[in-house]
């Protein structure tokens, strides 16, 4: 029997004409994969699912266990803004399954069920709202501006601002609701934020919003770039993640008696949150290159602290606004754009539960700019900092039991293992700034 969800699916392939329908997933790496079907296929696609070769996927099975099955979730169906040679094209997201029907456990879509699962056991729901930042380029070989904007910036005379309008009205088309879009610090950096929503839903949006920016670029001769620290010199791009639990209608985290608004459930998740960063920052920033970002002077943060004017501390609690209870929440600076949003949502949401079985306690805010305190005065204050690249990233993740139990045996084990793989390509590396500067002189 047919949900309503695949009902309507099927009536809107065949009502819009759709000649395509991608079925899409992630890798552990939090890249989009997936193959495209024809129209007249989604009938057993919807009803049995379809098989495919996971053995090339990243982090996914060995070549002799390789026969997986991609069960599309007809609640992410949408037709794609933009045609393929004059055809309509659908997009689906699927969950991961073994020849047995079993949910795989390489799948970051399944491992984030998990995590909300046992957020609900509790009474929860967890809502998400990340701020996804990227650049513009001329191209994807030299990384050329578009624009010298700077934040905010109404008129950065060129085409970046053209590009981000279009695809705010390409991701308003797929149903994708839109908060607010900016111009950032940086050059030729912008942001699109999303309307908050459920972990889960809001994963599914960020894998179509990083799809949807890089092919509007794409048609007009240009290249968008999720990478973290694409430019030295210019701030990095950087995904806060806006974050909150609700038990049915109400916000969990509001306590209009406490001097922060905030209840002990959203001060005990926050401590959670700081307590286990180190931990988990491997995931949410899992690149060689995520950790040039984080460094002192550029709006990211690199110690772990909490505050709710600071910007350099690695938690802000925006201030209340009176009636606003339901937006109470935290903000998660460290994360960037380029994890998998699968997994990042994963483990924040598994350290702040942490902090609330354990009763966590909060440390006082800071609000001072960290970044200008000695090393003395931050190890008086008990002010830790993140790691500060990937391999140190993997030595605090690779201890971590709350980590191991957020992602499960299999991506645990198969992600650190690329990491590992990452890190011994870079250091091997000769780069161009070690050339200028040593060459002339040794």
């Amino acid at each position: 029997m047919r949900s309503e969800h695949q009902k309507q699916v099927l009536d809107q392939i065949k009502t819009q004409n759709v000649r395509t329908v991608r079925l899409c997933f992630s890798d552990i790496l939090g890249r989009l994969k997936g193959f495209a079907v024809p129209a007249n296929r989604m009938e057993e696609a919807l009803d049995e699912g379809l098989g495919f070769d996971g053995s090339s996927i990243e982090g996914f099975c060995r070549i002799f266990e390789s026969d997986l099955l991609a069960m599309p979730d007809a609640a992410t169906f949408r037709v794609l803004p933009w045609t393929t040679d004059g055809e309509k094209i659908g997009m689906m997201f699927c969950d991961v399954l073994t020849p047995e029907r079993e949910p795989y456990p390489g799948d970051p879509r399944y491992v984030l069920k998990q995590n909300l699962e046992k957020a609900a056991q509790l009474g929860y729901t967890f809502y998400v709202g990340p701020e996804l930042e990227y650049f513009y380029f001329q191209g994807d070989a030299d990384p050329k501006v578009l624009d010298l904007g700077g934040y905010f910036d109404m008129a950065p005379l060129d085409v970046g601002t053209r590009l981000r309008k279009k695809t705010v009205f390409a991701l308003e088309r797929m149903g994708i609701p839109v908060e607010y879009s900016h111009h950032e610090v940086a050059p030729s950096q912008h942001e699109i934020d999303l309307v908050f929503q459920n972990a889960l839903t809001m994963a599914d949006y960020a894998m179509a919003y990083r799809l949807v920016v890089k092919e509007v670029a794409r048609s007009e001769g240009m290249f968008a770039s999720f990478m973290p620290k694409p430019l030295f010199g210019e701030n990095g791009s950087g995904m806060h993640v806006h974050q909150s639990l609700f038990q049915g209608e109400r916000n969990a985290f509001f306590d209009a008696q406490d001097a922060y608004h905030l209840s002990s459930v959203a001060k005990s998740y926050t401590a959670g949150i700081l307590a286990h960063a180190a931990e988990v920052v491997v995931v949410t920033n899992q690149w060689v290159n995520s950790y040039k970002r984080l460094v002192p002077g550029y709006e990211a943060p690199a110690y772990i602290s909490w505050g709710q004017k600071n910007r350099s501390a690695l938690v802000r609690v925006p201030r209340y606004k009176p009636g606003k209870e339901q937006a109470t929440r935290v903000e998660l600076r460290c994360p960037d754009p380029a994890c998998n949003p699968y997994l990042a949502f994963a483990v924040m949401l598994a350290a702040g539960l942490k902090g609330i079985s354990e009763s966590y306690q909060l440390p006082e805010p800071i609000e001072e700019d960290i970044y200008t305190m000695s090393p003395d005065e931050r190890a008086n204050r008990g002010i830790l900092s993140l790691p500060d690249n990937l391999y140190a990233g993997i030595l605090e993740a690779e201890k971590s039991e709350l980590l191991r139990q957020a992602l499960g045996e299999d991506i645990f084990h198969k992600f650190i293992a690329n990491k590992k793989v990452e890190w011994d390509e870079y250091r091997a590396q000769v780069t161009d700034a070690e050339i200028k500067k040593y060459l002339p002189i040794l």
